[in-house]
């Protein structure tokens, strides 16, 4: 299915976002002190015990995220639970963004040269990802491979080939 994608967003779905969702797997679930420490410019010294299980749990949940993208991007055959996954995705950004910029506050959030690998995650490449598919909803990569151009610019569809 993913080969309905334009090539760019293909490869960011489909190899980049994975192994950014694998990376903050390990990083919770296996380094959850650090994690934690980390989720700030000024690394907190010291923080309850119950933040390892809330860490695990999140590193879980990038697994979940990790998976659910894997499965649906290349089981499905319809662009159109490609498209409503990619648009979760991108309100899930916005939410993820919000938050963390809310909590490093306006002057951290900016201070890019200030961040950490951390930051990189939760701004830089969350930021990346919401631009890639606000591009790919705008169809500034190309019509998807199901889709065709007509000579006056309109889209049409391609017929489906029975296997």
């Amino acid at each position: 299915m993913t080969s309905q994608l334009p090539d760019f967003p293909r490869f960011v779905f489909t190899i980049a976002e994975p192994i950014s969702l694998i990376s903050g797997t390990i990083g919770a679930v296996v380094f959850p002190r650090y994690f934690i420490a980390a989720q700030t410019p000024t690394p907190m010294l010291s923080f309850p015990e119950q933040s390892l299980l809330v860490s695990q749990q999140l590193g879980n949940m990038y697994f979940l995220a990790f998976l659910l993208g894997l499965f649906v991007l290349r089981s499905t055959t319809e662009i159109k639970v490609v498209r409503s996954y990619l648009w979760a995705l991108w309100l899930a950004d916005i939410g993820h963004m919000t938050v963390t910029c809310r909590v490093l506050g306006w002057e951290e959030s900016i201070g890019v040269t200030r961040w950490n690998e951390l930051a990189w995650g939760n701004l830089g490449a969350t930021g990346f990802l919401f631009i890639i598919r606000s591009l790919y909803f705008l169809g500034m990569f190309g019509p998807d491979g199901a889709d065709e151009v007509d000579t006056r610019g309109r889209k049409k569809t391609r017929e489906k080939k029975e296997l």
